[in-house]
């Protein structure tokens, strides 16, 4: 989980959020979206704010201008607010899903505390939630390595001043396709995910994740040993890395005799697991 930034889901919605001053706060758009159905939740929320500002209500002012991702990939300022914010503006809206919002908003805001307090907890949720979908225990413990090496990678590059997502999106391009001959994009639909929110890891194999591991942390230490000061520094740092991975997963592939880059998804790989279990 990215410690500044996340994006959690309350009913298949969708919910940006970003940790400011020891706090979640939720963009209030992105609520109002939640609780309304609203065709124009924007409007909704200035239509809001207005009668609130005459009622002489501080829930606006309360309200804090952050910067969060849009569709676009690029960051705006947008309304955000606090839990204990969002708990009085909840009153000020109309909604059959109020009390079960409140529950479930309540309940990410205090896990994410705990997860500052204890970052044990956010793995062991993780993994519950893979055991959840019927992955199995071998291929979860790379997984979760894989987030802490990508974790690792995205902090260095923060480092160094890369903060869109855009550019995220390119360097980690470059490593993909130095490893696996594919962009993220060509390899999700080699993979056949079509759907947006499908994320590609989720779908690989335990070769394809352990080279991707190997990509990244070889990135990780060649920016560092580079002093990598911009993104075209750090572009070359990437492409270097994905081709270490790439030169060793060729190597792999020449002694054995065939491709780790698989077709796969994880509805494949969890048929295959099914069958090792009853042999």
């Amino acid at each position: 989980m990215d410690k500044d930034k996340a994006l959690v889901v309350f009913q298949d919605k969708k919910i940006r959020r970003i940790w400011h001053n020891d706090a979640w706060y939720f963009s209030v758009v992105d609520i109002i979206t939640v609780l309304t159905d609203s065709a124009d939740p924007r409007n909704y929320w200035k239509v809001l704010k207005h009668r609130l500002n005459e009622e002489g209500s501080e829930m606006v002012t309360k309200c804090n201008q952050l910067k969060l991702p849009a569709s676009d990939g690029k960051y705006y300022e947008t309304d955000c607010a606090d839990v204990k914010t969002l708990f009085r503006l909840i009153q000020s809206i109309p909604s059959p899903k109020a009390e079960p919002f409140k529950q479930w908003l309540a309940q990410v805001g205090y896990e994410r505390v705990e997860e500052i307090q204890n970052p044990e907890l956010a793995q062991k949720r993780m993994r519950e939630l893979y055991r959840a979908k019927g992955y199995s225990d071998e291929w979860i413990e790379k997984r979760v390595r894989g987030i802490a090496v990508r974790d690792e990678l995205t902090d260095e590059w923060k480092d160094r001043d890369i903060t869109e997502e855009a550019d995220f999106a390119i360097l980690t391009n470059e490593i993909t396709e130095a490893t696996f001959g594919m962009t993220a994009q060509e390899y999700k639909e080699f993979k056949g995910l079509k759907k947006k929110n499908q994320n590609l890891r989720d779908h690989m194999s335990d070769w394809e994740l352990i080279f991707t591991m190997i990509g990244e942390k070889a990135t990780t230490d060649i920016t560092r040993t580079r002093d990598a000061q911009d993104f075209d520094e750090c572009k070359g740092a990437a492409r270097t890395g994905g081709r270490i991975a790439g030169n060793a997963r060729n190597e792999l592939e020449s002694e054995i005799g065939k491709s780790v880059v698989s077709k796969d998804n994880f509805f494949g790989l969890a048929e295959k697991q099914s069958r090792k279990k009853l042999k």
